[in-house]
């Protein structure tokens, strides 16, 4: 086999339909839009979720519960195991967890969760902690401290 006699596989290309390019094409004069109406158009056509002038169903049913976003607190997460990365300092800040890329961007402050484990006495300061991430630190001999 030559390079010359590749071909692709039988049917899998597949020509574009060329329409209103006149009789003999089958698919001239209306270019397969039929005739007349908003379908028919340049640019005409209904936009999604429109029922003919009927009240939508998206505004037909009842709106429920509350959005809490301009209240909404985003921390930071970061789990026990992952303060291993950090072993030569005493005092974790969420300033010494940036510099050295554990975590990308503080949000609203940083929350320690209790994943992993824990085997030496550090202290962490963070805005938030899980329960258990309290207890294995506490059973470490570390200390914590809320910011």
């Amino acid at each position: 086999m030559k390079i010359s006699e590749l071909r692709p596989a039988e049917g899998s290309r597949k020509r574009k339909k060329r329409v209103g390019r006149g009789p003999g094409s089958g698919h001239g004069k209306t270019a397969c839009r039929g005739h007349k109406g908003q379908k028919s158009r340049s640019g005409g056509g209904v936009s999604p979720g429109f029922e003919g002038g009927q009240m939508p169903l998206h505004r037909r049913l009842p709106k429920r519960g509350f959005k809490n976003e301009p209240f909404k607190k985003v921390f930071a997460i970061i789990n026990l195991k992952s303060l291993d990365k950090v072993k030569d300092v005493d005092v974790i800040t969420p300033d010494i967890l940036m510099e050295r890329g554990i975590i990308k961007n503080l949000k609203d402050g940083l929350k320690v969760l209790g994943d992993g484990e824990i085997d030496r006495a550090i202290t962490i300061k963070a805005h938030a902690f899980s329960e258990t991430a309290r207890k294995k630190i506490e059973q470490a001999g570390g200390k914590i401290e809320v910011i």
